[in-house]
């Protein structure tokens, strides 16, 4: 069970209400890529947070909803990624340096989704255990691009895995002490 799931159990799920709150997902990403905190070695975004944060609050199918359609506005040229309309904006952004790890939101938030069906989000070394597979799954697709579009003979893990690593970390941490502590919330309530 997911914490959506636990918050929806009085609810009726409806296509309508899942639609917004996608929406709602969509929304809470575009103002993480928006958001920059300075630290080491390259500024942080909240953006891996909330993605697969995503995929630990509303499950599989949801979390994936709310990215699929943050990534369909970023298509259709809002400037809903992080740089843009700077650095561009559209489907040429999208298939720059940062469209791997674009497509590899997807995948982080259905396995963090899976990982909290599961119970993983439940306890502190699970949800940090969750954060992390679920960044893993976002890496993949995101070095695999970067060594396509520049050549395998690159620094292709300087350029877009180690200068993350810590934020990562971080983050990974952040979900470890967010999601059991709702979890904590929610049971002295009574719910889930």
């Amino acid at each position: 069970m997911t914490l959506h799931a636990a918050l929806s159990k009085n609810f009726d799920e409806s296509m309508l209400r899942n639609v917004g709150i996608a929406i709602v997902g969509s929304l809470l990403l575009t103002l993480s890529a928006k958001v920059s905190i300075p630290f080491y070695p390259v500024p942080l975004t909240l953006q891996t947070f909330v993605v697969i944060g995503l995929g630990l609050a509303l499950g599989p199918t949801l979390g994936l909803a709310a990215v699929g359609l943050y990534l369909m506005q970023g298509a259709f040229g809002l400037p809903v990624f992080a740089g843009t309309p700077e650095k561009g904006i559209g489907l040429a952004y999208m298939a720059g340096p940062t469209g791997g790890y674009l497509l590899g939101y997807l995948f982080a938030a259905f396995a963090a989704g899976l990982l909290a069906k599961r119970g993983w989000d439940r306890n502190v070394f699970g949800a940090f255990a969750a954060a992390l597979v679920g960044g893993v799954v976002l890496y993949l697709p995101g070095l695999l691009w970067l060594g396509s579009l520049f050549g395998w003979d690159k620094p292709i893990l300087e350029w877009g895995l180690y200068p993350f690593v810590l934020g990562d970390l971080t983050k990974a941490a952040l979900a470890a002490a967010v999601f059991p502590a709702a979890w904590r919330f929610l049971k002295a309530r009574g719910i889930g």
